[in-house]
């Protein structure tokens, strides 16, 4: 018997979760969704710990821990990266006292956003990391 494969077809990522807190995140702090990010990255598995997470008086859409027991911040855009999460993303960090390790979750991270991580990985100590992962759905 000759299998049928079928062709893989993007779909956008709103026809999916059309909401990011009510739908996106709620699916990414899914243990089996965070285990394959954190293949993805190299981080090992990651564990939650909480969604809508205030720091100071600020909300992140998930912390966890990596295999290092590292904090994980992980900012998720259903659109193109911009400047406003850019910042998020630093203030949240300002706002720990810890180690961790920062995803940013985007449709599309814009070259001069990529270039901003790759800055931040440079001249930040060695207990910061931070990625800017694209998302895509088929």
């Amino acid at each position: 018997m000759i299998p049928k494969l079928e062709r893989l077809r993007s779909v956008p990522v709103r026809d999916i979760w059309q909401h990011e807190a009510l739908g996106f995140t709620p699916w990414l702090a899914q243990s089996e969704n965070l285990h394959q990010l954190g293949e993805a990255i190299w981080l090992g598995d990651i564990e939650l710990e909480d969604t809508e997470k205030r720091i100071g008086s600020f909300i992140a859409d998930i912390v966890a821990r990596d295999a290092e027991d590292r904090l994980v911040l992980i900012e998720n855009q259903l659109n193109p990266t911009d400047h406003g999460h850019l910042g998020q993303i630093i203030t949240y960090l300002a706002g720990l006292d810890e180690r961790a390790v920062v995803v940013w979750v985007s449709t599309q991270v814009r070259e001069d956003h990529r270039a901003a991580v790759d800055w931040l990985n440079r001249n930040t100590t060695s207990e910061h990391d931070f990625f800017a992962v694209e998302i895509e759905a088929y």
